[in-house]
């Protein structure tokens, strides 16, 4: 993550959820490396067209630069084998536009999130750490020095002159680890990572509609928070920034969720219909050890498909704002949450077409699955919310787990002898008639957030989405108004009403509008055919995006500032949904075959 200001200030690696070797956003003292002018600037960002490498233009009153910043690839990877051999560098270049521009560079490595001052060496142009689990070896085409393990740099750049920085980590096991790429050949292999990018985006460029261009940056973000060596699908790069300032909302977005990467998955077919699919069903499968049974099949992963995401705090970190607890690890792993069989089957339904014959094992497999929510849907569960409450019958749980069957039932003719036709429709069915009766409340005419319950839940938006009811029927037609009218906070849609003694979640403080409710709201507005209110509040909503165009996972209202872990999986697979359910009304060519049918 980087800062307007040229300093990037989060950073993990080797993997996404790798302890921080730059942690500034938590904590000013828990490490950073900018590079910067020495004076008065004013700025502008933007990502090189086509890629997810950022461009920061610094103007000062002498001159200006540019700053080009890039993780890299395997030198050479293009399309679908992007990330396969990833070198895990850091690549940093400076390049003069105008005049002559003075510049600083500060180099502060803190590994394990700010708790270790490393023994950092200086070694020519550049330096090396030494201990623990975050070894790196620097580069820099300008003289440094390092003190007080912080490498330093004053220097100048002409109009036309590049200057370069290179970073790249290496396991504590390797005796005579690679070096950093030369400083003279950062620009080149900027340019390498470049058209990397452009190759993957030319290779899956299929969405076409009003909203092209807000679709294709949304999927390149998709991209970049998948983990290649795996297929895993992270629901955001960053823990513990919080849903409110100063509260305890604060988790570790940094793992793999059925839920987050099933709809990331759906977004990408209609964005930009991509290889991952196969790599995604064969990490849940294997994570899962081949079954759905209980205590096998989790809500969420490692990205490497570890199972003990044990939550603990760090409390050597102030937090972002002086809001902590900074969390590292996931409670929710061991929690029942009955949605996971329908976004897991829908996804493989999706893709079925791409995943081809299936093996044997995947058959089994997805059986396995429809099995289960056949016969857990009447449980109670912590919901998709992951509600840290006492568990209640979620009425998006019981619908999910109908998506769960009804898309086995779809599945069949593919699983050969594992296939459960009749036995599948009954259950659906039977889950149907019981969300139809016990899910409706008749004083908010709405379909409520659980069995018997008056409470409202956005999650309930998702029932056009999946196809259970048409966004056009009375009563879903009812729900959605109720929501947009109760369920809202200035026009932005709440997961549900937090309130002392009600949907009680088990945390204190509030949060703010969720960004990918409000999304889901534009698409059921669209099906509805109400698509000038739908691409009003699309427009709004994009209208919160930064400068980059990404979006984090919450919004409070009433300063427009984002809120929770940046940037969220969610809200870009939000604003893909929407944008297409808005493009089929008005343009009726946007994208391929929709994902709820």
């Amino acid at each position: 993550m980087v800062a307007r200001d040229g300093s990037i200030d989060w950073l993990c690696i080797p993997r996404y959820d790798s302890p921080a070797l730059f942690s500034r956003i938590l904590d000013p003292d828990a490490g950073h490396w900018s590079i910067r002018p020495a004076g008065s600037f004013t700025v502008e960002r933007r990502y090189v067209p086509g890629t997810l490498v950022i461009e920061t233009t610094f103007t000062t009153d002498t001159g200006s630069v540019r700053l080009l910043d890039a993780m890299a690839f395997g030198e050479g990877e293009r399309k679908h084998e992007l990330g396969l051999a990833a070198p895990h560098e850091v690549l940093r270049a400076v390049e003069g536009i105008s005049g002559r521009t003075q510049l600083e560079m500060e180099l502060a490595p803190r590994p394990e999130y700010g708790l270790v001052r490393p023994l950092f060496r200086q070694q020519d142009r550049g330096g090396r750490t030494f201990g623990g689990p975050n070894r790196i070896a620097v580069r820099a085409g300008a003289p440094v020095k390092v003190r007080d393990a912080t490498m330093r740099a004053s220097f100048e750049v002409d109009q036309g002159e590049t200057v370069g920085f290179s970073l790249r980590w290496y396991p504590p096991e390797e005796a005579n680890p690679a070096s950093a790429t030369d400083p003279t050949q950062v620009l080149q292999r900027i340019g390498d990572v470049i058209e990397a990018w452009r190759s993957w985006e030319a290779e899956h460029d299929i969405y076409e509609g009003p909203h092209k261009e807000l679709v294709r940056a949304s999927a390149r973000v998709l991209k970049g928070l998948t983990y290649r060596p795996t297929g895993a699908i992270i629901a955001a790069p960053t823990t513990s920034l919080p849903e409110s300032v100063g509260g305890e909302r604060n988790w570790d977005y940094r793992f793999s969720w059925i839920r987050d990467s099933s709809l990331t998955l759906e977004a990408l077919y209609i964005a930009a219909c991509p290889d991952e699919a196969e790599e995604f069903v064969s990490f849940m499968t294997s994570s899962a050890g081949g079954h759905a049974g209980e205590g096998s099949l989790q809500i969420m992963y490692g990205i490497g498909g570890e199972h003990d995401l044990s939550e603990r705090s760090l409390t050597h970190l102030r937090g972002w704002r002086d809001s902590a607890p900074v969390r590292v690890g996931n409670g929710a792993w061991h929690q029942v949450q009955l949605d996971v069989y329908g976004e897991l089957l829908n996804s493989m339904y999706v893709y079925r077409e791409r995943l081809g014959e299936l093996h044997p094992e995947i058959q089994a497999f997805v059986a396995d699955l429809a099995d289960a929510a056949a016969r857990r849907w009447r449980e109670a569960d912590a919901g998709m919310w992951e509600m840290r409450g006492e568990p209640g019958h979620h009425l998006s749980s019981k619908v999910l787990c109908w998506v769960a069957l009804d898309r086995a039932v779809k599945l069949a003719p593919a699983l050969g002898a594992h296939g459960k036709v009749d036995e599948w429709a009954a259950a659906r069915d039977e889950i149907r008639e019981a969300v139809l009766e016990r899910g409706w409340s008749e004083k908010r005419q709405a379909y409520a957030q659980s069995f018997d319950s008056d409470e409202l839940d956005a999650a309930q938006l998702l029932m056009p989405v999946y196809g259970f009811l048409p966004a056009t029927d009375q009563r879903m037609r009812s729900t959605i108004e109720a929501i947009a009218r109760e369920l809202t906070d200035d026009g932005l849609v709440l997961r549900y009403r937090n309130e002392k003694g009600l949907n009680a979640d088990g945390l204190a403080g509030e949060e703010g509008a969720f960004v990918i409710c409000s999304f889901w709201l534009v698409a059921c507005l669209a099906e509805a055919s109400e698509v000038v209110r739908a691409e009003r509040l699309f427009d709004r909503l994009t209208g919160y995006t930064n400068d980059l165009g990404l979006l984090a996972e919450e919004i409070d209202v009433a300063s427009g500032e984002q809120l929770g872990n940046y940037p969220q999986a969610f809200s870009h697979v939000g604003l893909i949904n929407a944008a297409y359910a808005i493009d089929k009304q008005t343009a009726g060519n946007a994208g391929p075959t929709s994902t709820s049918s």
